[in-house]
């Protein structure tokens, strides 16, 4: 990234952090946190203590991060290194990324940028300008990515309230600045497990992994009433609704999966999984000691905020989480898909001069496709 690009995006987060603080939502037992930054073009800082809202105002003015973050795990020296911290428990965080998804969306708007020659295209397999095959992708999320990414946080929430007797109220979900959202649980029972139980937990939300034998399917003396129906609680419920489709349907449908016999019924349960499962990131929730971006601090990557998502049906990130200023700035932009943020539409630009509001030039320049003219 050249040295004006760097200035211009320094000096518009720190613009942000100074007038936007009350965004930043300072989480509870903050004392027993770890707390970690990034700067522009430079490596992660973390192990550090902070007690309250004015250190943590401090730090933000001070080093003008990229990135914020702060742990999910609560420690009893979180300035130490991991080894000597003192683990105590951890918040559950759940990540659910569009990136994810395999969305058919997906090809139409992401673009090639060749690590070689900086050449952006939207072919995404070989530079188009020097052949070269080390090429890095962006994408520009679309309004199908986020409204996919919402029926899953959806569906992340009826497992835990549901079959996880997780409380509402415990649960609040943030979009992640970028690409999908962040559901944390907080207070729950789940507080004091390790890695390896909070893998388990997303082996059952995701319903990775999943055997005959818990839907009623033996390899040996079949049992018709043995299998889900739709009054059943959990997933043997939610097995019926999409398996069956109706009550008026289900005999016929288990007589078929009986005589198809186990192999084929594994073969059903592996679609059911791929299609009505959870689909969030294993490695995220299991992770004890990861610290994540702090809601109410920018997300690099876009230059949109991490915010809380209180009316989750409704809720744009490309006019909620926008808060960068609206002062004109001069860039060069090669991005050859049109976006949208603040109800104004950009792009496509082919490598041109132009004059955008400074929300939009931070957008590009962090996915790669302008620079300061």
């Amino acid at each position: 990234m050249q040295e004006a690009d760097l200035q211009f995006l320094e000096g518009s987060f720190k613009k942000y952090y100074f007038n936007h603080f009350d965004l930043i939502k300072v989480p509870e037992r903050t004392s027993e946190r770890e707390f970690g930054y990034q700067k522009f073009n430079s490596g992660m800082t973390r192990h550090i203590p902070i007690k309250d809202d004015k250190e943590l105002h401090l730090m933000l003015i001070q080093n003008i991060p990229s990135d914020v973050y702060c742990s999910n795990a609560y420690y009893t020296f979180p300035n130490l290194p991991m080894n000597e911290k003192d683990w105590k428990e951890a918040d559950l965080i759940f990540d659910i990324d569009a990136k994810d998804l395999n969305l058919p969306c997906r090809e139409g708007h992401t673009v090639s940028i060749c690590n070689e020659c900086n050449e952006v295209s939207k072919t995404l397999t070989q530079c188009l300008k020097c052949n070269s095959s080390k090429l890095e992708k962006k994408s520009l999320p679309c309004k199908n990515c986020i409204g996919a990414s919402k029926i899953e946080v959806k569906k992340l929430s009826e497992v835990l309230i549901h079959d996880l007797a997780i409380a509402k109220e415990n649960i609040q979900v943030f979009f992640s600045g970028n690409e999908g959202f962040h559901v944390y649980v907080y207070n729950s029972q789940f507080q004091e497990i390790g890695s390896r139980e909070r893998s388990e937990l997303t082996d059952y939300i995701s319903l990775r992994g999943a055997i005959p034998e818990t839907f009623g399917i033996r390899k040996l003396k079949q049992d018709r009433a043995a299998l889900p129906n739709f009054d059943d609680r959990g997933w043997r419920g939610r097995f019926s609704k999409y398996v069956f489709g109706s009550k008026s349907k289900r005999s016929k449908i288990v007589t078929e999966l009986l005589s198809n016999g186990y192999s084929s019924f594994q073969k059903t349960l592996d679609d059911v999984s791929e299609n009505i499962g959870v689909k969030i990131d294993p490695n995220v929730t299991m992770d004890i000691h990861r610290i994540f971006r702090l809601p109410g601090s920018i997300n690099s990557k876009s230059g949109l905020t991490k915010i809380q998502c209180d009316d989750l049906e409704n809720f744009d990130p490309y006019t909620e989480a926008s808060f960068l200023s609206d002062d004109a700035v001069e860039v060069i932009a090669n991005c050859p898909i049109e976006f949208k943020l603040k109800n104004k539409k950009f792009g496509p630009y082919l490598n041109e001069k132009i004059t955008v509001p400074t929300f939009a030039a931070v957008y590009m320049i962090c996915k790669k496709l302008a620079r300061i003219a």
